[in-house]
C-alpha cells in the first residue's frame, strides 16, 4: 500500500497503481511494489497501458527476469527467488492480455526473454511454479485468435517446449501447455505447421497418445480431444490418426468421465465421425497446396505421410532429441550470465 516510505513526487497526487509503478523505480520499494500490483492486478483495468506506457517499468521488468537466468542451470532456484519472478510474470501476462498491449508485447518481442524458463526440467515445486506462470503469459497471448500472435510464436520455441512440458509437466501445467498448443493450432497457421512434415505432425501425435494413456482429467482431456479433433481438418493427419489414434479415445474407457461435460462428449464423438472410413474405403482427397495458397514446401503425399509415421513410432528417441535441438541455444544464455 501506499504510505510513508512509497517514492515521493513533489507536489502530486498519485493514484494507487501509479505510486506502486513508481514504487519500482526504487530497488528498496520493488519487492513490496512487485507482491501489491500482482495481488491487485485484477482490480487495476489500467494497469497494463500504465506499465507499457511509463518510462522505464518494462525494463525494470526485463531485469528482474535477467536476475533470474544464473539460477536455472544449474538448477540453484529458491522459493523466495522464483516467488518474485512469478510476480514480475504476473505483471507480463497483464500487458499480454491488454487488447491496447497485447500486440506491442508481441513485437516488442519480450516473450523471448521467457522461453529460459520453460526450458527448465528440475521437478522443484519453485521451477513447476516458474513453469506455470510463465505458461499464463503465453497462454494471455494466444487466448485471442489472431493470427499475427500465432505466426510470431511459431518462429520461437513455443511448440517444442510445451510439447515437453506436456510429457513431463504437473498435471496444471500439461493443462496449460496443451491449450497453448490448442489455440495454435485451430489457427490455420498453426495447422500448417504442425502438418506441414511427418516429423512435425508425429510430434504432437506421440505426445498427444502418452497423455491420454496416462489417464488425464477431464479437463485436460477435453484439451486433447480438441487438439485431436482439429488435426483431422487436414487430410494426411487425418488419415494417419485413423491408424494412430489411441485406442483409449475409442472404446468407451473415458465415458463415465465425460459423462457430465457434453462439450467434451461432443469433441470426442465428432473426432470419430471424423475418423470413420468411408464405406468405400476410399481415403478423403488431398487438395492441392498451390491451389490453397500454401507457400511452404509441397507436403509429402498421404501414403509417404503415413509411412514415415510409422518409421518416427519405431524411432521416437531420435525424434525426441530433434524436438529439443532447437532450444539448445538456451544453454549458451545460462553460460553466459553464469560467468558474468
Amino acid at each position: 500500500m501506499a504510505g510513508s516510505c512509497d517514492a515521493v513526487v513533489p507536489g502530486i497526487k498519485l493514484k494507487l497503481e501509479e505510486q506502486l509503478v513508481l514504487n519500482l523505480y526504487n530497488s528498496e520499494l520493488r519487492g513490496n511494489a512487485l507482491v501489491e500490483l500482482s495481488k491487485k492486478r485484477e482490480m487495476l483495468p489500467d494497469l497494463a497501458p500504465l506499465m507499457w506506457h511509463s518510462f522505464g517499468t518494462m525494463i525494470v521488468l526485463l531485469q528482474e527476469i535477467m536476475s533470474v537466468y544464473p539460477a536455472l542451470s544449474p538448477p540453484t532456484l529458491s522459493a523466495s527467488v522464483s516467488n518474485r519472478a512469478c510476480n514480475v510474470l504476473a505483471l507480463l501476462q497483464s500487458v499480454a492480455s491488454h487488447p491496447e498491449t497485447r500486440i506491442p508485447f508481441l513485437k516488442a518481442e519480450i516473450s523471448e526473454y521467457l522461453y529460459p524458463f520453460l526450458n527448465t526440467t528440475s521437478n522443484a515445486r519453485s521451477f513447476e511454479y516458474l513453469r506455470l506462470t510463465t505458461l499464463g503469459v503465453f497462454g494471455a497471448l494466444v487466448k485471442v485468435d489472431d493470427t499475427e500472435v500465432v505466426n510470431t510464436l511459431l518462429n520461437g520455441d513455443i511448440i517444442p517446449l510445451c510439447l515437453r512440458i506436456m510429457e513431463t509437466g504437473s498435471e496444471l501445467s500439461k493443462t496449460v501447455a496443451t491449450f497453448i498448443v490448442q489455440k495454435i493450432i485451430i489457427d490455420k497457421a498453426g495447422l500448417q505447421y504442425i502438418c506441414a512434415t511427418p516429423e512435425c505432425f508425429f510430434g504432437i501425435a506421440v505426445v498427444l497418445a502418452r497423455m491420454v494413456a496416462d489417464q488425464p482429467s477431464t479437463r485436460l482431456l477435453k484439451h486433447i480431444v480438441r487438439c485431436y479433433l482439429r488435426l483431422t481438418d487436414d487430410p494426411r493427419a487425418c488419415i494417419a490418426l485413423q491408424i494412430h489414434l489411441p485406442e483409449a479415445l475409442r472404446d468407451g474407457t473415458f465415458d463415465n468421465g465425460l459423462r457430465d461435460d457434453d462439450v467434451a462428449r461432443r469433441y470426442l464423438q465428432q473426432l470419430l465421425d471424423n475418423l470413420a472410413v468411408p464405406a468405400d474405403g476410399a481415403p478423403p482427397p488431398v487438395p492441392d497446396p498451390a491451389a490453397a495458397g500454401v507457400t511452404h514446401p509441397v507436403p509429402a503425399p498421404a501414403a509417404e505421410f503415413t509411412a514415415i509415421m510409422e518409421y518416427l513410432s519405431m524411432n521416437y528417441s531420435w525424434w525426441r532429441t530433434l524436438c529439443v535441438s532447437g532450444v539448445k541455444r538456451y544453454d549458451a544464455v545460462y553460460c553466459s550470465f553464469n560467468k558474468n
